[in-house]
């Protein structure tokens, strides 16, 4: 049983971690763009990176199941990624192609606190 939840808000540009139903990380995200949209739907967390040297993605990033149907990268569409940018400006927005961006400091900190198959309501 995973005792995990995060809920990414595209109208208030939100993301908000539970464990046991109480919020333990919260934060501003930016999502996409209206002709690149961060799909809504339930989700769950595949896989966890961390960089260096690639600014664009900050030090940390978060593979989801989501796919964004108007990126072309992967069949079905792009992958949809939680991960940190260079641009902290433009969070909270909806600056991106389809992921969501958090600030890198956020993304550090998600990242250590989200395990893997924690599922990912996107609404």
């Amino acid at each position: 049983m995973n005792r995990f939840q995060l809920v990414v808000n595209r109208t208030t540009l939100k993301a908000t971690l539970f464990r046991s139903r109480k919020r333990i990380w919260s934060a501003p995200v930016g999502v996409g763009a209206p002709g690149t949209i961060t799909p809504g739907g339930r989700f769950y967390v595949r896989e966890k990176f961390r960089f260096r040297n690639t600014p664009v993605y900050g030090t940390h990033a978060i593979g989801t199941s989501a796919y964004a149907p108007t990126l072309s990268d992967w069949p079905g569409g792009g992958v949809i990624g939680i991960h940190g940018t260079n641009q902290p400006g433009l969070i909270p927005g909806r600056p991106s192609h389809g992921c969501i961006r958090v600030r890198n400091a956020d993304i550090a900190r998600l990242w250590r606190l989200i395990p893997l198959g924690t599922p990912i309501y996107i609404r």
